[in-house]
């Protein structure tokens, strides 16, 4: 059953440690984020680090570009990120606002459309069975953000 979200804010009764507007971590999961950046940063979007992607959207506001590392599944027709700080964070509502962005997964740049914020139920079969434990425990999502390729080609 999908999350309904319409991109304005954290979903109610989402218990992630975020800022007070909901928009992103706060105490140790920020700084583990901020530890952490640095080198996700330089690993994620490679061809030798599937596991992560980068994902180019613009500021809903500002129009600037902007990019965001992120935990990624792919599908051959889809790719799924967890949101471990839920839907309200500034990225997605930018995505979800423009209905798309470009997603540099194993060195190659996919464009991404139809956005949509998901439950547990709805992202656990895209993911293969020794991640989803990964995806629950350790990366703590019970959000996902499920976008669909604009042009799908096989993996």
């Amino acid at each position: 059953m999908p999350v309904e979200n319409t991109g304005t804010g954290p979903i109610p009764g989402d218990k992630r440690a975020t800022s007070p507007g909901g928009n992103g971590p706060t105490g140790g999961a920020l700084a583990f984020a901020r530890l952490s950046n640095p080198a996700t940063r330089a690993l994620a979007g490679h061809r030798l680090f599937p596991l992560w992607a980068v994902l180019h959207h613009r500021g809903r506001k500002t129009g600037r570009a902007l990019s965001v590392p992120v935990a990624v599944v792919a599908a051959p027709d889809a790719f799924v990120i967890a949101l471990p700080w839920g839907p309200g964070t500034n990225w997605v509502r930018n995505v979800l606002a423009a209905d798309g962005a470009r997603l540099r997964w194993k060195g190659r740049d996919h464009q991404v459309t139809d956005p949509r914020v998901v439950g547990a139920d709805e992202a656990r079969p895209y993911f293969p069975p020794a991640l989803w434990p990964v995806a629950q425990r350790v990366i703590g999502a019970e959000h996902f953000l499920l976008v669909r390729r604009s042009s799908a080609r096989r993996l």
